[in-house]
């Protein structure tokens, strides 16, 4: 196969999880078998995720599960980075996500909320929550609007389903404020996996299945992206960015071998 122009010079890949390597219990197809060619290949690797909606234990465990072998090391997770700009902001939230996910909370001072925190919590999104969302945000001039993620929606199956975004742009035009985003596709985010890997932008690749939230932020911030055909892409996804991605691939097992023929 032929080296792929845009990837040369590669040493850091960022690896979305959902809908990328796996859809729910399953991976797709190849990709147990691609990553662990990757892993002997040299490259910097880290696995970048947007999910909120089960705990890093669970999310771990059921990725070992399946077949890839992650540890904790090499997640970078809107849920450690939310945690984080809690603490750093001493924020006193007042929680939209699922119970699963509060272990990953734990300790975190929430009584006299000072911000709204929303991430993918189905059993959250109804009337009386976000009511009360709303009039703590409307009531408290000094409450933030804290979005772990702006997700449109995900894959569940062989459907897709709303995301945490509808319900927090809900929530920014009931009450006229605008809510910071900690998780992709946010240029801090992206900044900080690249501090952590000490690489500069323009030396790493996103590869993953969301057009916007994976490609679009990435390539924000000076790296390059692959764009691959499983999880909730849909055809033409690549023709509404804003940047046109680096590559579009049919898969995670397909990008790895254009990747390794490029070293």
């Amino acid at each position: 196969m032929a080296a792929r122009k845009g990837l040369e010079s590669v040493r850091a890949i960022l690896l979305d999880l959902s809908g990328t390597l796996h859809i729910e219990d399953s991976a797709t197809p190849g990709a147990v078998e691609a990553l662990a060619r990757l892993r002997k290949s040299g490259f910097l690797l880290k696995f970048v995720t947007n999910t909120t909606k089960e705990s890093q234990r669970f999310f771990l465990e059921r990725l070992q599960r399946i077949g890839f072998a992650v540890n904790q090391e090499e997640l970078y997770s809107t849920v450690t980075a939310t945690r984080q700009y809690i603490l750093r902001h001493k924020l006193r939230p007042f929680f939209m996500i699922n119970d699963d996910v509060m272990e990953d909370f734990s300790g975190i001072e929430t009584s006299d909320p000072n911000a709204v925190v929303v991430g993918l919590a189905p059993n959250a999104f109804n009337y009386s929550t976000m009511n009360k969302a709303f009039n703590l945000l409307k009531e408290g001039p000094a409450v933030q609007l804290v979005a772990m993620h702006k997700g449109r929606y995900y894959r569940q199956g062989a459907e897709l389903s709303l995301g945490p975004g509808p319900f927090v742009e809900a929530l920014e035009f009931a009450t006229g404020k605008e809510a910071v985003t900690v998780g992709k596709p946010s240029s801090p985010f992206f900044r900080g996996v690249l501090d952590q890997l000490g690489c500069a932008p323009e030396e790493a690749v996103m590869v993953g299945d969301d057009w916007c939230d994976d490609i679009e932020g990435a390539m924000s911030v000076g790296m390059r992206g692959v764009l691959v055909q499983t999880g909730k892409y849909r055809h033409g996804d690549e023709d509404r960015m804003k940047f046109k991605p680096t590559l579009v691939c049919k898969n995670f097992a397909e990008t790895v071998k254009l990747l390794l023929n490029n070293r």
